[in-house]
């Protein structure tokens, strides 16, 4: 199949996407409190290079150069993330005015540039006061979170119209409060599914504030949707693959877009009885009419019972599926990037039909897409075929989606610049964009000169 921009609306939006405290820097000043992620990097071990974000890409100084950047590349949107513990110190009280500012000044920097602001409002960087009085366990978050979307909707409407309320709740609950990769480090198996309701209510709460602020604000929610696979026909893997779908997919597409949660989700997590506790009204509210859903995509997963035909790649990832433990991940051969995600671009098709499935009307958007592979500088040159490769294939899943109907109105490529990869640290690059962390130098790869070529931006070039 043969493509190219003219098989894409006009209105397509072209993107690049990343998330504040990987990107920013700047963890102390200009009033900004401290995250869990600030608390998170600096426990022994938790880093695999043992870095913090405390300077990242410091895009919080250089954010002109960034923007740019993005101009040459010729993306007419760029979705970034806005630091909660930015805007209040504490995750309550008043807007922190000087956060809000560089806010206003990255937007009025795209806006020149013809480039759209599509901002998160959460994407994991929450205020650590708030994780001292229990984070995302507790319910008092998701009111907060509310209050803190209406603040800033209400001081940034007049340079964002798009919003994104949470970025990939599955991570922020279960790799967060289970199996504890990530801030806050907690293991708390099957409770994890608490801070899962309390993240879809705060979405849910965050929804009516925003619109309260912004009557024509363009709503939205992202997340990390799987193309899933049993490994066999068996009874036992079909029903591994049933329960994988349902922690990972299931158990936040149905809130959201249907109203209610997967009860056999429910029921593997042995979590029924505290669900039911919850106020009747929490369901309408979790399903609050949104205006598109945004997708992450990255892989697909097969899924086996024990005992096990091949070898597993779940685990090194740190995956974990409370209720359904014994459950493995497995290596079916098919290339991988260098986080070992297996590459399968069909499977970007399936899960935009999976969310078209619930709500055909619902205009959706692939907000993260893109690949890690160690990439080498040499003689001023990222010569990265594996990743322009990707893109293309993915680029190429999205005209296949169009193609069958799928209201797909925007992608967005993980992510501009490299740039610090949670557990990860350091030592995994996804950027179209070479940085040299010693002296913050950026420098265009093949795949972004790809992508510019592609859309027609000045940094296109061969490639």
């Amino acid at each position: 199949m043969s493509f190219d921009r003219r098989d894409f609306p006009a209105d397509f939006a072209w993107g690049t996407a990343t998330a504040s405290y990987q990107i920013e820097g700047a963890t102390d000043v200009d009033g900004r409190g401290p995250s869990i992620w600030d608390a998170f990097t600096r426990v022994p071990g938790a880093i695999a290079d043992g870095r913090t974000g405390d300077l990242a890409d410091d895009h919080y100084r250089r954010f002109r150069e960034d923007v740019a950047i993005m101009a040459d590349l010729g993306v007419n949107a760029y979705r970034f993330s806005i630091a909660w513990p930015r805007i209040q110190a504490d995750g309550t009280g008043p807007v922190n005015p000087a956060g809000i500012g560089f806010y206003r000044e990255l937007s009025e920097a795209l806006l020149e540039r013809g480039i759209t602001p599509y901002a998160t409002l959460y994407h994991w960087d929450l205020p650590g006061a708030l994780e001292d009085r229990g984070g995302w366990l507790e319910r008092d978050t998701a009111e907060r979170f509310g209050d803190y979307s209406g603040l800033v909707a209400t001081e940034l409407g007049d340079v964002i119209t798009h919003w994104i309320t949470l970025n990939e709740p599955w991570c922020s609950a279960f790799l967060g409060y289970a199996s504890g990769v990530h801030a806050p480090g907690k293991r708390l198996g099957s409770l994890s599914s608490h801070a899962a309701h309390h993240l879809l209510l705060g979405h849910g709460r965050a929804v009516p504030a925003i619109r309260a602020a912004q009557p024509d604000a363009t709503v939205g929610v992202t997340l990390n949707l799987y193309s899933m696979r049993a490994a066999t026909d068996s009874a036992a893997d079909r029903d591994g693959a049933r329960r994988i779908d349902g922690l990972t997919n299931r158990i936040f597409l149905e809130p959201i877009l249907a109203g209610h949660y997967p009860p056999d989700v429910i029921t593997d997590l042995g979590e029924g009885e505290w669900f039911d506790r919850n106020p009747a009204a929490d369901a309408a509210d979790i399903a609050a009419p949104i205006d598109f859903l945004g997708i992450n995509y990255y892989s697909r997963h097969t899924v086996a019972a024990p005992p096990l035909g091949s070898s597993v790649t779940g685990a090194a990832a740190g995956l974990t599926y409370p209720g359904s433990e014994g459950l493995q991940l497995v290596d079916t051969g098919a290339d991988r990037t260098q986080m070992g995600w297996p590459i399968h671009p069909e499977g970007m098709l399936d899960v935009l039909e999976l969310a078209h499935a619930y709500r055909p009307d619902l205009p959706l958007y692939i907000t993260e897409n893109g690949s890690a592979y160690p990439d080498a500088m040499v003689d001023g040159e990222v010569e990265d075929e594996d990743r322009r490769r990707y893109l293309e294939q993915h680029v190429m899943a999205c005209a296949a989606a169009l193609h069958k109907g799928i209201p797909l109105k925007g992608y967005f490529v993980w992510t501009l610049a490299d740039n610090f990869e949670w557990a990860w640290g350091y030592s995994r690059r996804f950027g179209l964009v070479h940085v040299d962390y010693s002296t913050q130098k950026r420098t265009i790869k093949r795949s972004g000169r790809w992508f510019a070529a592609f859309l027609g931006g000045p940094a296109g070039g061969a490639g």
